[in-house]
Formats: C-alpha cells, structure tokens, sequence
C-alpha cells in the first residue's frame, strides 16, 4: 500500500513566500505517513504581470522553493513531485515544468507542460499561456515510492492521448497538478479527472490551487485523488489551503486493466 498526499495551496507572488505557505503542509502530509507527497501547478509562484513575472522567475536550481522542497525531501525521507515550477529553461525562455524530488533531495525527472492554455472563455477572459511558456515536446514517466508515475500538468488533463500514452508506457499512477480556473473547474474538474483514471486504469493524483490569489486570479480548489476505477478515495472538498491522504493498492491498477482491457484491445485506424 502506497500512501500519498495532495498539497492543496494557494501560491502568492513570490517564491520565498510560497515556500513558507508549502513547507507546513508539507510537513503535515509527511508527519500524516504519504511516501509521495504532490504539489499544485505553480507550486512557486502565480503572477499573471507578465513583466512582474518574468522578473522573478530563475533556473530551476536557483529558485528558492524548489530549493526548499528539495531540502525538505531529504529532511523527511520522502519523495515530492513539485506539480510545476514556473522557470526560466536553459535557453532564457520559461517553462510551466513538473519536477519529481527524491527522498535523497535530488532531482529524478523533470517535465514540461506540454499542452499551452490559450482560450477565450465564455466569462470573457482571454488566457493565453504560450505568451509566457514554451511549451514540452516529450512524454515522461518517473520511478517514485515504488510506482511509474506519469507526469502531466493541469490543461493537459483534456487530451486524452497523453494519458493512454503514458498508460501504455507503463504508469501506474498520473499526476495532474492544476490551477484550473473557477468556472471551468466546477463545469470539468472531476469529470475530465476520473474520465482519465477510467481510460487508462491508472490512479490519478490532483493536486490544486485553490482561492482568490495575491495576483488577482481565481482558482478551483477540489484536489482529487481517483482510483483506476474511477472512484473517489480522497477530495477537499473547499478551495482552501489543505492536505488530503489517501492510500493507493498498486494491485488495483492491473485488476482494472484486466477487468476492461482497453489498453490491450486499442487498435489503429484511419481518420475521417
């Protein structure tokens, strides 16, 4: 049995701050038993200034809370899959990147949100994230707490061929870290949530920002955990900062494979 816990947050505008915001959840999960503890989208910080944003933002063996998480990993021997830093990559551009800690502090896998958040919603706000990230071209799963976690970050969670990718590659747990938006995440959240669980036989970890945020912005909340059968094993139930636990039998994830062999009976075909 794995135990894991969803850090549900409501980041500020600064990585020194949502640091401190994180690390007593942290903490909290850890001293609670979770061997994987998973952190929201934007774990260090949400800026929708742009000029503001990108003032700040650092390499990701620069940036403060990263560096913090790391340190508390290895402080309390357990694994931390920061949902995703908000850096700036290599070349000098910025990416929305997933980072898998170790119990031993260091980096295991790192993956950059691949699918960019650019929509026009009905409210009438215009979000267009390619004009702050560059977006991944790669798939990626990781070895954490004795499972194949398969990374992806919040908009990704509407592409279902990501996940069936990731569950032919062996996933047995998919982590969606998110900062989904209020209208979207009370018309979509839980469905798109244990729809991919369902497909893919695999444990979903969603861990979410939650709450009015110090840059003006709304975010859902609800962290989920989803069995492979599509069941609820844990929720926040509110857009507060929390922490949900949950424990995941790694068993279940062939029984439901067994169960309705989607993965196995997947065949080619030609489009329309």
């Amino acid at each position: 049995m794995l135990k894991v816990a969803l850090v549900q947050m409501r980041t500020p505008a600064d990585q020194a701050a949502a640091l401190a915001q994180a690390e007593p959840l942290v903490r909290q999960a850890a001293d609670a038993g979770a061997r994987l503890i998973c952190t929201p989208e934007g774990t260090n910080i949400l800026q929708r200034d742009r000029s503001k944003l990108f003032d700040k933002l650092v390499g990701l063996d620069d940036d403060p809370c990263v560096s913090g998480l790391r340190g508390l990993a290895a402080e309390l021997g357990v694994s931390i899959l920061i949902g995703s830093a908000l850096v700036r990559r290599e070349d000098g551009l910025c990416a929305n990147r997933s980072t898998l800690i170790g119990p031993d502090g260091a980096i295991v896998a790192t993956y950059d949100k691949l699918h960019m958040f650019d929509v026009d919603l009905p409210t009438g706000d215009r979000i267009r994230e390619s004009e702050s990230y560059t977006p991944g071209d790669r798939a990626v799963i990781a070895e954490a707490a004795g499972a194949r976690i398969g990374m992806t970050v919040c908009y990704d969670v509407r592409f279902p061929l990501l996940h069936r990718a990731l569950a032919h590659g062996g996933a047995q747990v998919i982590t969606v870290p998110a900062a989904f938006t209020r209208p979207t995440g009370a018309a979509h959240w839980e469905i798109l949530l244990r729809a991919r669980a369902i497909e893919t036989g695999a444990f979903v970890l969603a861990p979410a920002q939650g709450g009015f945020h110090e840059d003006g912005r709304g975010t859902y909340g609800h962290s989920l955990v989803i069995a492979p059968w599509g069941e609820i094993l844990g929720e926040a139930r509110h857009d507060e900062p929390a922490v949900v636990v949950a424990d995941l039998d790694l068993a279940d994830v062939d029984k439901a494979r067994q169960a309705i062999p989607v993965l196995k009976n997947e065949r080619a075909f030609v489009g329309p």
